[in-house]
């Protein structure tokens, strides 16, 4: 029954009649469509539409809403957000808690994290811990679920939405009206020219360490990401590895042969051609 707990972790409280305008307006997650009772990705963009700030946003029991972010992003977020709150009747709170509970495959309490749960696993997050910082089982979960975090998995204000899955996982809404970065990620949504993808990569030998270059046909299209044992995350060009793939080419990371594949949730698949095969 594992639980873990995550440390360098933060949260945000943002309350006031206008805070779920106010949010909406802002970030990725679409808020009237998130449920009590779950924490659902969320990134607020640059406007060019690259992720500056990640986080998971649920609603708090007193009303409002909680942001669980990492501590390096915590004040940076919080001066953001009050540059674009100016009069609205809401309030930011920078709470003290740094620790997650992670746990799953048991009964806990907590929200339930809606990037799992998408991929068909029950994972809680609740504030706080007891000192078991073991974070391996953790990894490996998200390696089998295809499920990368800033940080050890790419770096901020440099990955689009797509390139994190956050079109698939509940974390980008198209049907809401404008937010940061709104523009360029729905361009990318409808002319379908995402090519940066999180794939699951194995090896027959221990994989070497994050951030190890990834390359095909003596081509660069990605960085190793979390690695646990032979098993580990990369964000690359799906097309290229597709073309490594069809000419019978090895796919690297660093010298090491490796495998890839696509977290089966998505739907996803290695394009056929130059355009991107996207989920029915």
């Amino acid at each position: 029954m594992p639980a873990v707990t995550l440390t360098g972790r933060a949260y945000i409280a943002i309350a006031g009649a206008d805070a779920e305008e106010l949010l909406q307006g802002l970030i990725t997650t679409d808020l009237p469509s998130l449920p009590a009772g779950e924490a659902r990705a969320g990134a607020l963009l640059t406007p060019q539409g690259k992720i500056l700030f990640d986080f998971l946003v649920s609603r708090a029991p007193g009303g409002g809403f909680i942001l669980e972010t990492t501590q390096e992003q915590r004040d940076a977020l919080v001066k953001r957000l009050t540059m674009y709150k100016l009069r609205a009747a809401v309030t930011l709170t920078a709470l003290d808690e740094t620790r997650t509970t992670v746990s799953w495959d048991q009964d806990g309490e907590g929200v339930i994290d809606g990037r799992f749960a998408v991929a068909g696993v029950q994972v809680l997050r609740a504030p706080g811990g007891d000192g078991n910082e073991a974070t391996a089982a953790y990894d490996a979960l998200r390696i089998a679920c295809g499920i990368v975090e800033s940080g050890p998995d790419y770096p901020l204000s440099d990955a689009f939405p797509h390139d994190v899955l956050l079109d698939l996982s509940g974390g980008l809404s198209f049907r809401k009206g404008c937010y940061v970065g709104q523009e360029v990620v729905s361009r990318m949504q409808h002319r379908s020219t995402a090519r940066r993808r999180p794939v699951i990569v194995q090896a027959d030998t221990a994989l070497p360490p994050t951030g190890t270059p990834i390359s095909a046909e003596g081509k660069p299209i990605g960085t190793l990401g979390t690695v646990s044992g032979r098993d580990g995350l990369a964000i690359i060009r799906i097309d290229r590895a597709a073309d490594a793939m069809r000419a019978g080419s090895a796919i690297l990371a660093g010298d090491v042969a490796i495998s890839v594949r696509l977290p089966e949730w998505t739907g996803l698949a290695f394009p056929q051609d130059s355009a991107e095969v996207r989920p029915q």
